[in-house]
């Protein structure tokens, strides 16, 4: 009796992880613990959470045994035990997933009217940092090495670069500044940004070197031939007293004969940048719903759009899985981190030698 007690006190302990974290900062999102603790609870919560769905699954088979043969059956304590010990070992993998340094995955993307000066540019797209005590400076040191040997002619981050406020994360963002491309670094807001000091982190953030699109555009070149790179804010936005996304204004001024290529944090509005004649949305968000079958529930969130590519009347989207991830839910199963390079390739027909 005093060992159950002594479990089921940790496993309560362990469910109120986000209480506690709010308790550390006063805000669910960035809980202030070192990172190993962060480590171990999520490793915990995620336990409990597996654990749930597995227990779930064998009551439900359990019932159905029964219904089938008419009459009581049990499982013997081996089996819940069995199934607590993989639940423990589901929730260490998904941890080790998530706060791993992701590799390069990459992409290839037609866009139609792509002057031939831009055939194989590259660009390289990093989202969902988070970070924050569970993806801190030493993580983002790597996450910069491995994104300035990727090659890339840009760099684009598609938001959700903290969890954190501007004193708390200073250090941890202090790598950043280091990403490196021939043709500049660009970046929008995600939601995460407005939860803590949001015109101080844009400011912040910008002193990196890292040029900022809020409902605005840059303009890539090679020579005469652009294409018009374009971002806005996120949809969380009002809710906070700022300017919501506004696709109009961030191309305002832009040529109308250059594709376009769009950074927008989620991609629930992939239909009406579209509409707009947008050749290509880079979003992320949904950090590819984390876990396979949790990834479904998180897409009807997201207007269907959960991970990877899609065709969207003409146009071509691409929802990253993420380079890091929430620190309040840091599991991974089936859904993999990721640096995304992306190279762009011409819809005209390749020339007979």
């Amino acid at each position: 009796m005093w060992g159950k007690g002594a479990i089921a006190f940790l496993l309560l302990a362990a469910s109120q992880y986000h209480f506690w974290s709010k308790l550390s900062s006063g805000s669910v999102f960035a809980p202030e613990f070192p990172r190993s603790v962060v480590i171990l609870f999520n490793w915990a919560f995620g336990f409990i959470v597996l654990l749930a769905v597995v227990q779930i699954v064998l009551d439900l088979g359990t019932l159905a045994a029964m219904l089938a043969r008419q009459r009581a059956l049990s499982l013997p304590d081996s089996v819940r035990y069995g199934s607590a010990g993989v639940a423990a070992l589901l929730a260490a993998i998904a941890v080790a997933n998530a706060v791993r340094v992701p590799p390069v995955t990459d992409i290839e993307v037609t866009i139609a009217g792509l002057p031939p000066e831009f055939e194989g540019y590259r660009l390289l797209q990093l989202t969902d940092l988070h970070i924050s005590r569970l993806f801190p400076a030493t993580w983002a040191r790597a996450v910069v090495d491995r994104a300035n040997a990727a090659g890339a002619d840009a760099i684009v981050v598609t938001g959700d670069f903290i969890d954190g406020s501007v004193e708390m994360r200073r250090a941890d963002v202090e790598p950043l500044r280091g990403l490196r491309a021939p043709d500049g670094v660009y970046a929008i807001p995600g939601n995460h940004e407005y939860f803590f000091e949001y015109a101080a982190w844009m400011r912040h953030i910008a002193g990196l070197g890292i040029k900022m699109l809020p409902n605005a555009h840059a303009l890539l070149t090679r020579g005469e031939p652009r294409i018009v790179l374009a971002g806005v804010t996120d949809l969380s936005a009002p809710g906070h007293g700022q300017a919501g996304p506004d696709l109009a204004a961030a191309l305002a001024g832009a040529p109308e004969d250059a594709p376009v290529i769009l950074l927008d944090h989620q991609p629930r509005r992939a239909r009406q940048a579209a509409a707009r004649g947008v050749a290509l949305q880079l979003s992320g968000h949904t950090h590819g719903g984390m876990i396979l079958g949790l990834d479904r529930l998180v897409a009807r969130g997201n207007a269907g759009f959960v991970s990877g590519r899609y065709e969207v009347d003409g146009m071509t989207l691409y929802v990253s899985n993420g380079t890091g991830l929430w620190p309040g839910f840091a599991l991974r199963l089936g859904r993999p981190s990721e640096l995304t390079r992306i190279t762009l390739r011409s819809d005209r027909p390749t020339s007979p030698r």
